[in-house]
């Protein structure tokens, strides 16, 4: 595996402990986005950003600069996965939009992305992170289905696995 590093935005706490089971799996570190740099991203090949959603399927506050720094950046070649987290119940219809709006911030930077997720088995009206019929990375509700968490979580990972 190519130097690899998950960076997440958390608010609560929840996306942390997301990106340190992913970061975990994939044995490498979890890397809260206030703490980036361009050296880091420039250091790692791979690289697995997470975002909590807030308000109409916003970006967590901290990405905003994270996003800049991603964009200043040289990611052709890189490999990016997304994951994120949501309320699917409470936010139906902007379920895990910050994933979109993190894709939509670098979509063009001539990365590749890898780990895209079937929309089956996901309850949810809208999402900005839907895209050709697929969710653009993992979508977590590890408040309202808390119980599916760990099994997505380790599906995507051993998806991802063979990119990075």
């Amino acid at each position: 595996m190519s130097a690899t590093i998950v960076i997440y935005g958390s608010s609560t706490g929840t996306c942390e402990a997301i990106a340190e089971k992913i970061a975990s799996k994939l044995g490498c570190e979890a890397l809260n986005v206030q703490d980036l740099t361009a050296d880091i991203v420039n250091n790692n090949q791979n690289l697995i950003l997470g975002t909590s959603t807030w308000g109409a399927g916003e970006l967590q506050d901290d990405w905003y600069d994270g996003l800049k720094i991603l964009q200043s950046a040289d990611l052709s070649g890189k490999t990016i996965a997304l994951f994120g987290c949501g309320d699917c119940a409470t936010y139906s219809d902007t379920f895990v939009g910050g994933i979109g709006e993190l894709y939509n911030g670098i979509k063009n930077s001539g990365a590749h992305f890898v780990g895209s997720v079937d929309i089956d088995g996901y309850t949810f009206d809208d999402s900005e992170a839907v895209i050709d019929g697929k969710f653009i990375g993992l979508p977590l509700d590890d408040i309202n289905e808390d119980d599916k968490t760990d099994a997505r979580i380790d599906a995507w990972v051993a998806a991802i696995s063979p990119n990075l």
